[in-house]
């Protein structure tokens, strides 16, 4: 079952529609769905949301630390609600997948994602699940950091939006914690 989801990406206006902030965009349209709140938590460094649906209710964190210092927040919340990392499910931007596609996996290293490196570091473990939003890779010679760092064009959006949306018609599984099916569909797409 999974108590808490996190989104990653990098706080700031500069960076709120960037590839890099696919978490935090799925989460915000989470929050935008279920009529609710982003509240600032201070002693977490972090927006903290609740949803509930079918599956019950579960929290949402954007942690307010750039991705590379994710780490440190997604721990004190653990910590403090007493999670397991098999309880938290972390959604983020990938490399590796065409724009658009999203997979759900548990377990796994970072594959060069600082801020997976970072929760991994601070969690001390790493068996948490990961919804991963493809958002394809740079055209050659641009660099990664330019590429995951700026928007997405038109229809880059499109693809991510609706990437988007069959994530969220998963969420009451995920929560209730029905991961084997959930990857079925996804992973199967």
């Amino acid at each position: 079952m999974i108590k808490l989801i996190v989104g990653l990406g990098n706080p700031g206006r500069q960076y709120e529609k960037t590839r890099h902030n696919a978490g935090f965009l799925f989460l915000d349209r989470l929050v935008s769905d279920s009529n609710c709140d982003w509240v600032r938590e201070s002693r977490f460094d972090g927006l903290l949301a609740e949803i509930g649906g079918a599956g019950g209710k579960v929290l949402l964190l954007k942690p307010g630390t750039f991705m590379n210092r994710s780490g440190q927040v997604v721990g004190k919340v653990a910590r403090y609600y007493k999670l397991a990392p098999d309880e938290i499910l972390v959604v983020h931007d990938e490399l590796d997948f065409d724009v658009g596609v999203v997979k759900l996996k548990k377990d796994g290293g970072h594959a060069g994602h600082n801020g997976l490196r970072d929760i991994i570091a601070h969690l001390g473990a790493k068996e948490f699940y990961r919804l991963r939003i493809g958002i394809g890779r740079p055209p050659a010679g641009e660099a990664v950091a330019d590429f995951v760092l700026s928007g997405p064009s038109k229809s880059e959006w499109i693809l991510m939006s609706s990437a988007f949306d069959l994530a969220a018609s998963y969420v009451d599984q995920v929560i209730t914690g029905d991961m084997a099916a959930v990857m079925n569909k996804l992973n199967s797409k």
